[in-house]
């Protein structure tokens, strides 16, 4: 009998291996299923070192398919400008959950970065207004470009808006989309000029204070705060957070981790006041009932159901074409 291989896939494997379209599609089917009790989730760990931390997520189909994702993510803010090296770092372990086979070892960057934007294309397509014009992404980094991208699969956008704490950045970033996807993209120095002519404002910032207020979004918006993904993260002021219909993409998790666990820690909401999970949005299970004058909040904290649904797709179409590197761990 042949040993069980791995299969190594890097991020230029996985960018062969998966598209957005693809990724929005298995994030959309796993968030339904999650919302059917087809997931099992455990907590998230954190364990925070001095110029960042680690967290482990981690999740498991409950039926078919039978797959397993444990990921170990390092996320150091500083590393760009101190060390040129990514902010994100870490690996996605795939395993077979019926006999414990390890079928794959996947860097994570892609991944996280594939399905985090997904989140935010399957949640915009549900819950925002029937008519998107103008989208502003604050955060424009890698995670900031992904989130462009995945609002144009959803979206025919006429103007996009992009703003970041350096300027030059943001210029930068609006020169490269614009030339990538054809849309018209802004660079603006204070975004607060932005968002109120904005239908969709994407938070995707390694902020630890609370930069968007009440006042700073129209009705009719829908805000997707994917910045806090530990507790140490906030970037939703708690006011708008209470003014708002919040969907989460996992509650015991963002009451932990999330915008809403600083809405809650100020006294402004409870979970009781949370609309629902997104899950239950796609589902069918809960009618978000959005209307023109609502402001909709999704507190995007990133599940491992999302990392365990693009990996086993990642798994499979690499295995089929052959992408990666395969070893065998024990003979």
């Amino acid at each position: 009998m042949k040993p069980p291989t791995t299969r190594i896939l890097t991020r230029d494997d996985i960018a062969q291996a998966l598209s957005l379209v693809d990724c929005i599609t298995a994030v959309e089917q796993v968030f339904a299923l999650a919302a059917e009790d087809g997931m099992l989730v455990p907590q998230v760990v954190h364990l925070p070192v001095p110029e960042g931390a680690f967290h482990v997520k981690s999740a498991a189909y409950r039926l078919a398919p039978h797959y397993v994702a444990v990921k170990v993510n390092g996320n150091f803010p500083g590393n760009p400008k101190a060390h040129g090296l990514p902010t994100i770092q870490g690996a996605i372990l795939l395993s077979d959950a019926r006999d414990g086979r390890l079928l794959a070892i996947l860097d994570s960057i892609e991944v996280t970065a594939l399905r985090t934007g997904a989140a935010t294309a399957v949640a915009a397509r549900h819950l925002a207004p029937r008519q998107v014009r103008n989208a502003c992404v604050i955060g424009c980094g890698v995670q900031g470009q992904v989130q462009l991208r995945s609002l144009l699969e959803v979206f025919t956008l006429e103007r996009v808006f992009a703003a970041d704490a350096d300027p030059g950045r943001a210029r930068e970033y609006a020169e490269q989309m614009q030339r990538e996807t054809g849309c018209e993209v802004v660079a603006v120095d204070d975004f607060a000029r932005a968002t109120p002519q904005s239908e969709i404002v994407v938070t995707c910032t390694p902020s630890r204070q609370a930069f968007l207020h009440p006042e700073h979004v129209a009705p009719g918006t829908l805000i997707a705060a994917v910045g806090a993904d530990d507790s140490s993260k906030q970037e939703i002021a708690p006011e708008l957070m209470a003014r708002a219909k919040v969907v989460v993409d996992n509650l015991d998790q963002c009451v932990e981790m999330g915008d809403l666990h600083h809405a809650i820690a100020a006294g402004a909401m409870s979970r009781e006041d949370v609309l629902a999970e997104l899950g239950e949005v796609v589902a069918g299970r809960v009618n978000a009932n959005i209307t023109a004058d609502d402001v909709v909040v999704f507190d995007s904290t990133g599940i491992a159901t999302q990392d365990v649904a693009a990996a086993g797709m990642i798994y499979e179409r690499a295995s089929a074409a052959g992408i990666g590197t395969t070893v065998v761990f024990n003979r």
